[in-house]
């Protein structure tokens, strides 16, 4: 998604919307599918902050992590949350004049070629730039979707504590899962293996790491197979077969988990961080070329 930050002068804005006129002091928020053109009158300068659309969406999922099961859902909720794909926040001079010396420095920093270095600085200007705009956003309240879905909902860990100790059945679990990752885990077998029921394992285990033991078996799953294919060039029915898939399942879960199918990733890997004018936050993604890597 993009944020096209009006510093001076005025522009129209045109693309699958209405035409919208944006001025000084104003913010033209893009989703990621919105295609648009902007036609200066006279002068317009703007900063753009491009914010990619996984990092947003993890951002969402902790914001509410009360409320939301997990990331997959995090992704249907947001979508609903910020409806509307193309919104102008009128945030005036004045609140402009706090935003400057932030957004200066993002861009400055984003030019600089050290994005490991500056990563914790970015983000936290990012912070800084978000809060003071979120008052403007016109978004639906996370908790009027969720009553107002229809989807049967497990009951979401409201009292979830990030930092609580994690039981021993929880560890043992992990453990077993991480030895035999191909291995076709039963719930109830794991749920048998200490001695507890397979609603309370559910619980005690996702308590501990955010995820029932199914969820974290496909995790790990996705984690060896892009390493599998990264580093011992195995064709993809290969790489699935060792974790323990066939090729369409795996092919759906790494999509899920990875956002490109494990055919695209064994050729071009994950795709870019681009930096282009403006100001960015991991910018939008672009799918990388192949350098001279021939697979077989």
């Amino acid at each position: 998604m993009r944020f096209i930050i009006v510093r001076d002068g005025s522009a129209i804005l045109s693309g699958d919307f209405d035409q919208q006129p944006i001025n000084v002091g104003d913010i033209a928020l893009l989703g990621a599918s919105v295609t648009c053109a902007a036609q200066p009158e006279t002068r317009v300068t703007v900063t753009t902050v491009y914010l990619d659309a996984d990092y947003a969406i993890d951002l969402f999922y902790w914001q509410h992590t009360a409320l939301l099961l997990d990331r997959l859902e995090a992704q249907d909720v947001a979508a609903t949350v910020f409806a509307e794909p193309v919104q102008v926040l009128r945030i005036g001079e004045q609140r402009l004049g706090e935003l400057v010396p932030w957004l200066d420095e993002l861009a400055e920093l984003s030019s600089a070629g050290n994005p490991a270095e500056s990563f914790p600085r970015m983000q936290a200007l990012w912070f800084l730039i978000a809060d003071a705009i979120r008052p403007f956003l016109t978004t639906t309240p996370v908790s009027q979707v969720l009553a107002q879905s229809a989807k049967a909902r497990p009951r979401p860990l409201r009292n979830r504590r990030l930092a609580a100790p994690v039981r021993v059945e929880a560890l043992t679990v992990r453990d077993a899962l991480r030895r035999d990752i191909a291995r076709r885990w039963l719930l109830s077998d794991l749920a048998e293996m200490v001695h507890l029921s397979p609603k309370q394992l559910v619980r005690v285990f996702s308590i501990a790491y955010g995820q029932t033991p199914c969820a974290y078996l496909g995790r790990l799953r996705v984690e060896a197979m892009a390493r599998l294919l990264r580093e011992e060039n195995l064709t993809v029915d290969a790489a699935a077969h060792r974790v323990g898939w066939s090729r369409n399942q795996a092919s759906e879960m790494f999509v899920r988990h990875v956002g490109v199918t494990p055919g695209r990733y064994r050729l071009y890997g994950l795709p870019n961080t681009i930096v282009g004018s403006g100001a960015h936050l991991p910018g939008e993604t672009h799918p990388s070329r192949p350098e001279n890597r021939h697979r077989p």
